[in-house]
C-alpha cells in the first residue's frame, strides 16, 4: 500500500480538531495548524444539542462528553421583572430528539478531542498561508517551519477566515450583525436557580449552571458596531442588566471585570458559492459563520467535520449535503435574533403576550423549533479515505 493522504487542518479549534480526529480515524495523516500559542480557548461554554453528540459518537466521544456536560434544557424564557413566558424541559427535548440537550466548557471539549490525535499532530504558533493547488497538484501550506503539502487542506479559522478569502477573494465575508455579546464562566457561591434566557428591549440573557459548580452566563445588546464601555464591561452590565431579575445581580456581584468577553456577533449573510474549492474545503464559521441565537454555531462545525470525513473523496459531495442544511439554520438563526432583540414597545407587547397565551403547550412550543436540527443524524461509514487525492470537484 502506498504512503497514507496528508491532510492539513488550518485552525485548531472544535471544528478543526473534529475534522482532524475524524479524518485520522478514517486512514489520513494530519496535521493541525494554530496560530495561537496554546490549544486553549478564548470563549467560554458551549451548547451541544443531540445532533453535534451524534456527531461525536462518530468518532467515539460522545458518551464521555455527555458525562462530563450538564443536562441542559430546563428552564425557559423570562422577562426582565422574571415573569415566565414560557417553559422548558429537559427530559422533553432528551424524548423528542433522541438525547440530551447539554452544556460544558469549550476547554473540555478541547482538551478531549485534542488527546485522540497522534502525538506532534497539533501545531500551536504556527501562522499558515494557503497555495490552494490546482490539475494535478497537492495544495501547498506555507507555514515558518517550511511548506506543506496537501492531498486535503480544511480551512477551519474562524470567522475572519484568510483561506475563505483565497478561495472566494470576491465574497464579502462576515459582516455586523447589528448586536454585541458578553459572556462570563464564573463560580456564584450559594447561586440556586433554573436556567434561564430573558428578552428584554434590544437586550438578552442567559445564564445556567455547569457540571463543575460554575455559572455560565450571557447577555446581548443591539449597539454600533467596535464599541467599549467607557470604564469596563462589569460596569457595562451593570448598567444593563442590574436592576432585572434574580439571579441577574447575583450572578453581576460575583462578576470581576477580567472575567467578561466582549464580542460583536457578526455573521454570513450571503451563502458562499461552495465550501470547498479544488483540494481545500470549508467548514465552522469560515464557512457559514451564524448569529449565536439557536446555539448551533459549534454544533454545525461539528456536523460539517464529520460528513466532511465521510465525504474525503468527493469535496463537491461535502458541499452539497452541508451548504443547503448550514444556510437554512444560519437564517433561521437570524429571525430568532431579530424576535429576542426586538425594542418597540408595541413589538414587545405582542411578543411577549404571544409567547405568554401559547405558554400552556409548555416544551412543545419551545422545542419545535428545533425540530429539523437537533434531531440530524451523521452519515455512516467503515471505509476508510482512499490513499488517492480526494477529489475537488472545485
Amino acid at each position: 500500500m502506498g504512503q497514507p493522504g496528508h491532510a492539513v487542518v488550518i485552525g485548531g479549534g472544535i471544528g478543526g480538531l473534529t475534522a482532524a480526529v475524524a479524518l485520522h480515524q478514517r486512514g489520513l495523516r494530519v496535521t493541525v495548524l494554530e496560530r495561537a500559542r496554546s490549544l486553549e480557548p478564548v470563549g467560554a461554554a458551549i451548547s451541544l444539542a443531540p445532533n453535534s453528540l451524534r456527531a461525536l459518537d462518530v468518532i467515539g466521544i460522545g458518551d464521555e462528553i455527555r458525562d462530563l456536560a450538564a443536562w441542559s434544557g430546563d428552564g425557559g424564557l423570562r422577562s426582565p421583572k422574571g415573569r415566565w413566558l414560557s417553559r422548558s424541559s429537559a427530559e422533553a427535548a432528551a424524548r423528542r430528539f433522541g438525547g440530551p440537550l447539554v452544556l460544558l466548557h469549550r476547554a473540555t471539549l478541547i482538551e478531549r478531542l485534542a488527546a485522540l490525535l497522534p502525538a506532534g499532530a497539533v501545531r500551536t504558533d504556527a501562522a499558515a498561508t494557503l497555495d490552494s493547488g490546482g490539475p494535478g497538484r497537492a495544495a501547498r501550506v506555507a507555514t515558518a517551519d517550511g511548506e506543506l503539502e496537501a492531498d486535503l487542506v480544511v480551512g477551519a479559522d474562524g470567522i475572519r477566515s484568510a483561506v475563505r478569502g483565497t478561495l472566494f477573494p470576491h465574497h464579502p465575508g462576515a459582516v455586523y450583525s447589528g448586536w454585541t455579546t458578553w459572556r462570563v464562566v464564573i463560580p456564584v457561591p450559594g447561586a440556586r436557580f433554573t436556567s434561564h434566557e430573558t428578552w428584554g428591549p434590544g437586550r438578552i440573557w442567559g445564564t445556567h449552571p455547569l457540571k463543575d459548580g460554575r455559572v455560565y452566563a450571557y447577555a446581548g445588546a443591539t449597539t454600533p458596531a467596535g464599541g467599549r464601555a467607557p470604564d469596563d464591561e462589569k460596569s457595562e452590565l451593570l448598567r444593563l442588566f442590574g436592576d432585572w431579575h434574580d439571579p441577574i445581580p447575583a450572578v453581576l456581584a460575583a462578576v470581576r471585570p477580567e472575567d467578561v468577553l466582549r464580542h460583536d456577533v457578526h455573521h454570513i449573510a450571503d451563502p458562499l458559492p461552495a465550501y470547498h474549492h479544488g483540494r481545500v474545503a470549508l467548514l465552522g464559521d469560515a464557512a457559514h459563520a451564524m448569529t449565536p441565537s439557536l446555539g448551533q454555531g459549534g454544533n454545525q462545525a461539528i456536523e460539517d467535520a464529520v460528513v466532511l470525513a465521510h465525504h474525503c473523496d468527493e469535496l463537491a459531495a461535502y458541499t452539497a449535503a452541508r451548504r443547503p442544511r448550514t444556510t437554512a439554520i444560519a437564517r433561521q438563526a437570524v429571525k430568532v435574533s431579530r424576535l429576542s432583540l426586538m425594542s418597540s414597545r408595541t413589538g414587545l407587547a405582542l411578543r411577549d403576550t404571544a409567547m405568554r397565551l401559547l405558554s400552556p403547550a409548555g416544551p412543545a412550543l419551545f422545542l419545535r423549533g428545533f425540530d429539523g436540527i437537533a434531531d440530524w443524524r451523521p452519515p455512516q461509514t467503515d471505509a476508510v479515505c482512499s490513499e488517492q487525492t480526494p477529489a475537488g470537484n472545485g
